[in-house]
C-alpha cells in the first residue's frame, strides 16, 4: 500500500465498528488518527447505539448515526445516507468495520481515498487496502484496528501485540445526569458496586446470573449498593441477579438508562464485575477496578485494558470456542469458575488499587 500524506485530509470520516465493546476498542486508533492528522476535522459514522462511544472524544468533530430499522432502511436509506455523506465532501474514509456495506456507503459518497482492510469481497472499492495477515488476528483488536492506520504509514511504531488502553471520555450532560440520578436515589457519595451479567453475543459468553449475586453478597460489606447494568435483551439476567440479592440495595437498570447514562455511572463506581462484554471494555477504559470472567471468548484478542483489571479464566480444552452457544452444552469453561475466585480476584485488585472491600 502507497503511505498517505497525513497533511492532506481537512475531513476524514471514521466508519465505526458496530458493537460497544469493538467500538470501545477503535479509540486508540482514533486517537492515532487525530494526532496524525491533526488540522483534520475526524467525524464518525456509527449505529445508534455505539455512538455514545464517540460523543466526547477529543478530536471528534461530529458523530452521524447510521439508522438501518429507520431512516436509512433499506437500499433507499443506504442511497440517502451515502448522499449526505457526499455533501459533506470527505477527503478521506477510515473503515474500521470491516463489511462490504461500509466501503460500498463510501464509494457512493465517492469519498476519494477509502482505507480498510481487504475483507469480505471489497477490495476493489477501496484505494488503500490494509492486508489481513495471520498474525494480526492473533494480537489484540486495539492493535488490530490501530494496523490498519500503521499500513497506511500514520503511525511511527507498530502496534503492540498486546494492544493499547483505551481512554474514553464521557459528555458532561450524561455525568450530570449520573450525578442527579444518584442525588435522587439517595446514593451521592455512597460506595457503589456495578455488575453486568449480560453478554450480547450469546449465552456462552455468561456467566450463570446466581454466581453473580454470590458474588456480590460475599463482597456486599464494601458498598453501599448495588447497580445491575444490561441492555433491554439484557435484563432477564439482571433480574435474575437482583433476585439473589433480597436484603441488599439494588438499582436494576437494564434498558432504563441510554448508553451514554450508563457509562457515566459506570465511571461512579468503585468496583465492577462483568462477562467479556461492551461495558467491561467501558469500564475498564474509564479506569474502573474490573473484574472480568472469560469462557467462550479468547483473552488475548479481547481482554479488558486499563489501569485496574483482573481477569479471571479457567483453561479448558474447548475453549475459545468463540461460539455464541456452548457446543457441548455444559458450558464447563463457566461452571469452572467459582464465586470465590472472582470474589477473591475482586478483593486483590482493590487492595492493588488502593481502596477496600
Amino acid at each position: 500500500m502507497r503511505p498517505l500524506d497525513p497533511a492532506a485530509p481537512r475531513r476524514i470520516l471514521v466508519r465505526a465498528t458496530n458493537w460497544v465493546g469493538d467500538a470501545v476498542m477503535t479509540l486508540p486508533a482514533l486517537a492515532a488518527l487525530h494526532q496524525a492528522c491533526p488540522q483534520a476535522e475526524i467525524e464518525v459514522l456509527a449505529r445508534p447505539w455505539a455512538a455514545a462511544v464517540y460523543g466526547a472524544q477529543p478530536g471528534v468533530s461530529r458523530v452521524l448515526t447510521y439508522d438501518k430499522g429507520g431512516g436509512h432502511a433499506g437500499a433507499g436509506g443506504m442511497l440517502a445516507l451515502a448522499r449526505q455523506l457526499r455533501a459533506r465532501r470527505y477527503d478521506w474514509a477510515v473503515l474500521l468495520q470491516n463489511a462490504f456495506e461500509a466501503a460500498l456507503i463510501a464509494w457512493l459518497a465517492r469519498i476519494p481515498v477509502r482505507l480498510g482492510y481487504v475483507r469480505d469481497g471489497r477490495g476493489l472499492l477501496l484505494t488503500h487496502r490494509a492486508a489481513l495477515t495471520p498474525e494480526l488476528r492473533q494480537v489484540h483488536e486495539t492493535s488490530y484496528y490501530l494496523a490498519i492506520l500503521g499500513q497506511a504509514g500514520l503511525l511511527p511504531l507498530v502496534p503492540p501485540p498486546e494492544g493499547v488502553r483505551p481512554q474514553l471520555h464521557l459528555t458532561a450532560e450524561d455525568q450530570a445526569w449520573a450525578a442527579d440520578y444518584l442525588e435522587r436515589e439517595g446514593l451521592g457519595g455512597a460506595r457503589l458496586m456495578g455488575l453486568a451479567p449480560g453478554a450480547a453475543f450469546g449465552p456462552a459468553k455468561q456467566w450463570p446470573a446466581e454466581r453473580f449475586a454470590t458474588v456480590a453478597r460475599e463482597l456486599a460489606d464494601g458498598f453501599d449498593a448495588v447497580l445491575l447494568f444490561g441492555s433491554q435483551g439484557e435484563a432477564g439476567a439482571c433480574r435474575a441477579v437482583a433476585g439473589g440479592l433480597e436484603g441488599l440495595s439494588v438499582r436494576n437498570l437494564a434498558g432504563a438508562t441510554t448508553l451514554g447514562q450508563a457509562l457515566a455511572l459506570v465511571e461512579r463506581v468503585g468496583l465492577f464485575i462483568t462477562n467479556d462484554s461492551g461495558l467491561m471494555h467501558a469500564a475498564a477504559a474509564l479506569g474502573r477496578p474490573t473484574v472480568a470472567v472469560f469462557g467462550s471468548t479468547n483473552p488475548v484478542t479481547t481482554g479488558p485494558l486499563g489501569p485496574h483489571t483482573s481477569l479471571v479464566r479457567v483453561p479448558v480444552d474447548c475453549s475459545p470456542c468463540l461460539k455464541p452457544k456452548c457446543p457441548t452444552g455444559d458450558l464447563k469453561c463457566f461452571t469452572a469458575i467459582s464465586p470465590g475466585q472472582v470474589a477473591q480476584a475482586a478483593r486483590e485488585l482493590l487492595a492493588g488499587a488502593g481502596e477496600g472491600a
